[in-house]
């Protein structure tokens, strides 16, 4: 009896059952007509009993989620019928757990069983842009550089316009409008910022980053957090352009318009890309990790006790044994950050317009944008949402409102008067820098030239679309 657990950690377990299966299935790790584990396995993996893991599967099966073969087991089923009209959501699989989108569709089937939600898992290479024209999505994730990318390509037409939510942050829907139209309605949104272990900063008698940090605090506080053949003292995923742009933005320089030559060199642009390269490569220990899930992995493992993410990274730190932080990202220059947003787009050659409608305005909705907001650590697009206090459930940081305070300091991509395409040739050109294998004044000339051909084949590119038309 004294190895029971308490009604609330089996709550909790039962939760992390349902969820965990939830998840792979609206994921694709578990395929119609697979077959779950034996409940014995189950009830091990969860640590719950065989009667509690009936429970869960039936919570499951109630949802439309799997059957119950009797003498075989339980599979996932098709929720497909002829009864229904079935609407095809692209995502990225960090997206369900970034918001919930196993909940949320259970309780969109539940609201509207005649519209059956089909996930289908987009890949990071593939072009949102294409993915619409094929015409195999009816709602797909739009990020900010996917809609920029739209515009740039007179691509709009391939969006359905959206009716614009006053209940959302107006700085988010500010950026999916083009020729004073919505085009894609916001989801969930994130500023790049700082986090920390606060154990190795006690540990270490090192006190806790705030709002006044300098990039140069941060590198004195790294040296002294860092332990050899242990852990590093800060680490970010250095060719991210999630990342390494807060730099430039904080340089508080932009490319001159179209028409003028670019010149970086001996500018504050080369001056930001070292400091970028000093604050990672000087440290004592050299990072030798290549993706930008890493940062958060190694700070789970204590491996790291600063890392530059955001509220989506902190989603991978809910299982963390000890208790984190954030702050805003230091500064040198103007203190400014990085603003992610994604949203999402109708496809506007879509057969099922009505139903993808009634789905994104679901996902909107208050009851839907208050569910990511207590159940996982993104933050919602809709403000009374996001800005929901109550009861938490789980392990928040505590300055985890910060994102209200600083958004005088976030910034976007394009306001250094860059496509992605232009961040992609800097970085392609600068990590031999990064790496000591090119000086600065060769590397600047040759993105400079870069820079230079894009613009001049861009140019080229709008006055082709001109005469055809």
């Amino acid at each position: 009896m004294a190895n029971r657990p308490s009604r609330e950690t089996l709550s909790k377990r039962m939760d992390e059952m349902i969820r965990s299966i939830r998840d792979d299935i609206v994921s694709g790790k578990r395929s119609v007509g697979d077959f779950l584990p034996s409940e014995r396995e189950l009830g091990k993996l969860h640590r719950i009993s065989n009667k509690s893991v009936r429970h869960c599967l039936d919570v499951l099966v109630a949802e439309g989620l799997i059957e119950k073969i009797p003498k075989v087991g339980n599979r996932i089923a098709d929720v497909t019928d002829g009864n229904s009209i079935t609407i095809r959501f692209g995502c990225h699989r960090t997206t369900v757990e970034e918001t919930d989108l196993g909940t949320l569709l259970s309780q969109f089937h539940k609201q509207y069983p005649r519209i059956r939600v089909q996930t289908m898992m987009l890949e990071h290479y593939v072009s949102v842009r294409d993915t619409l024209e094929s015409g195999i999505m009816d709602v797909v994730t739009v990020n900010y550089p996917n809609f920029r990318e739209m515009v740039e390509h007179d691509a709009l037409r391939l969006l359905e316009p959206q009716r614009t939510n006053d209940d959302i942050y107006p700085y988010l829907n500010k950026l999916f409008v083009w020729d004073d139209r919505q085009w894609v309605q916001p989801l969930t949104f994130s500023p790049v910022v700082l986090c920390y272990n606060r154990n190795h900063f006690r540990e270490k008698n090192v006190l806790e980053p705030d709002s006044s940090w300098t990039w140069d605090d941060l590198r004195r506080a790294a040296d002294k957090l860092a332990v050899p053949n242990e852990r590093y003292g800060f680490y970010f995923y250095l060719l991210s352009n999630n990342r390494w742009p807060v730099f430039l933005l904080q340089s508080g320089a932009a490319l001159p318009p179209e028409g003028e030559p670019v010149r970086i060199c001996d500018g504050p642009w080369m001056k930001a890309l070292q400091l970028c390269r000093d604050i990672v490569m000087n440290q004592a220990l050299m990072p030798l990790f290549y993706e930008e899930a890493d940062a958060e992995k190694l700070f789970l493992q204590e491996k790291a006790s600063m890392i530059m993410t955001t509220y989506f990274g902190l989603n991978e730190l809910k299982k963390a044994g000890f208790e984190y932080d954030i702050a805003p990202v230091p500064y040198q220059g103007d203190p400014r950050t990085m603003l992610i947003a994604i949203g999402l787009g109708i496809n506007a050659k879509s057969e099922q317009k009505e139903a993808a409608q009634t789905f994104v305005d679901f996902l909107t909705s208050y009851s839907s944008q208050l569910n990511i907001r207590q159940r996982t650590l993104s933050i919602p697009a809709l403000k009374p949402a996001a800005e929901w206090i109550g009861q938490e459930t789980m392990f928040r940081p505590l300055r985890y409102p910060m994102h209200r305070d600083i958004v005088p300091t976030y910034r976007l991509y394009t306001d250094l008067n860059v496509t992605i395409p232009m961040l992609s040739a800097i970085i392609n050109e600068v990590k031999l820098y990064w790496a000591g294998l090119e000086s600065e004044e060769s590397v600047c000339v040759k993105i400079e030239q870069k820079l230079n051909e894009l613009r001049e084949a861009n140019a080229s590119r709008r006055e082709a679309a001109v005469e055809t038309v």
